[in-house]
């Protein structure tokens, strides 16, 4: 609670609560108003500078379409149901990568972060795997599963792993001493250690870091599917840039735009809902 020191007669330094001390509620939320209109006004200006440039003519719209040719593509084709199969292609692989990857980089971070001995024997082999570029193992994996989804569930897999892997792993050696020691002086068990000490410490960056490999596993499958698929929204990009069928690829480049946006939204959602106690990362003033 703010202090406001009594009026002087004499100079002195005299301390005025601002806005934001007498009206919280209300300045948040102002303020929160203020961050929604410009996350939605800067897109919506950059889509209207687009639309304008294309129906002048300052840019080539057979190469660049306006913003309304792709919408109407779009909803057209989605109507005709020719869109659907492709999205449900590319979120089936990236759904079923991102569990097993986020399964396995959150079991072998946890293990690694708690005992050294098994971080000193494997974080080399990990780190030198780590800086191989992902899409480079893709022959790898058509050798080891054939054609199929088995290769692109697996390179999902792979990416999301290192990173809910390093967070993982970082997040549970982070955890201060004191709290173990308080853990160990209460007399807990590995398992009470693990769910009442480690677990609420290290959650908060360990879905940091799942929310940054959401948005990369769209990126990566993407890129996957353009080389070995016959179907999904990568496929749907290359195979319409090869037909020059613009429109169409810049359809799929916005409903990869969407995907990403709401699996990214859709972790942070569960991260939140997860750790109730954790700061949040936008909109931290308190209603």
């Amino acid at each position: 609670m703010t202090t406001v020191a009594p009026e002087t007669r004499g100079p002195g330094l005299v301390r005025r609560p601002g806005p934001h001390e007498l009206h919280p509620v209300r300045t948040h939320r102002r303020r929160r108003a203020l961050e929604l209109s410009l996350a939605a006004a800067v897109p919506l200006l950059l889509v209207l500078l687009w639309q304008l440039a294309a129906v002048r003519g300052w840019i080539d719209e057979r190469v660049y379409p306006a913003p309304s040719t792709i919408l109407a593509d779009g909803w057209d084709r989605a109507a005709a149901g020719d869109l659907w199969p492709d999205v449900w292609a590319t979120l089936k692989r990236v759904l079923a990568g991102y569990a097993v990857g986020t399964a396995a980089g959150y079991l072998l971070g946890l293990l690694m972060g708690s005992l050294p001995l098994v971080r000193a024997a494997l974080e080399p082999l990990l780190d030198a795997l780590y800086v191989v570029p992902k899409l480079a193992l893709l022959p790898v994996f058509l050798n080891m599963f054939g054609l199929g989804e088995g290769p692109q569930v697996a390179l999902v897999a792979a990416t999301v792993f290192f990173f809910v892997w390093i967070s993982t792993m970082s997040a549970v050696m982070a955890v201060p001493d004191g709290h173990r020691d308080a853990g160990r002086v209460f007399g807990a068990s590995p398992w009470q250690m693990f769910r009442h000490v480690l677990l609420p410490a290290s959650l908060p960056a360990v879905l940091v870091g799942a929310r940054i490999a959401a948005g990369v596993a769209v990126l990566v499958i993407v890129a996957s599917e353009q080389i070995a698929a016959t179907d999904g929204l990568g496929h749907l990009i290359f195979d319409s840039r090869a037909l020059f069928q613009n429109d169409v690829m810049f359809v799929g480049i916005v409903c990869v735009a969407a995907l990403g946006v709401l699996f990214s939204e859709l972790v942070r959602f569960a991260g939140r809902l997860l750790t109730p106690w954790a700061p949040r990362d936008r909109g931290r003033g308190q209603a």
